[in-house]
């Protein structure tokens, strides 16, 4: 069976030319002033729209602990004591 139409290079080119990738849009967080992607909620301060969501200092304290006992298991964080 033969091809019917012909596609050039150009446009092929055209077709193409948006699948370029765009920047993500970034938002101000009214709370805390640092950048978050926008319709999502802040991830320093866990807040949306005003309201908390997530409270993000028991997440960070809680990672903060499991990292810790992790490295306890590991024996990494007896090292680092023995050489203060």
């Amino acid at each position: 069976m033969s091809v019917r139409m012909r596609h050039t290079k150009g446009h092929t080119r055209n077709r193409r030319a948006h699948h370029a990738l765009k920047s993500p849009r970034l938002s101000e967080c009214k709370e805390c002033s640092s950048m978050h992607l926008r319709h999502r909620i802040c991830d320093t301060c866990g807040k949306y729209r005003g309201r908390t969501v997530v409270d993000a200092e028991a997440n960070i304290t809680k990672k903060a602990e499991r990292m810790k006992k992790k490295r306890r298991e590991l024996g990494i964080e007896e090292k680092q004591e023995d050489s203060k």
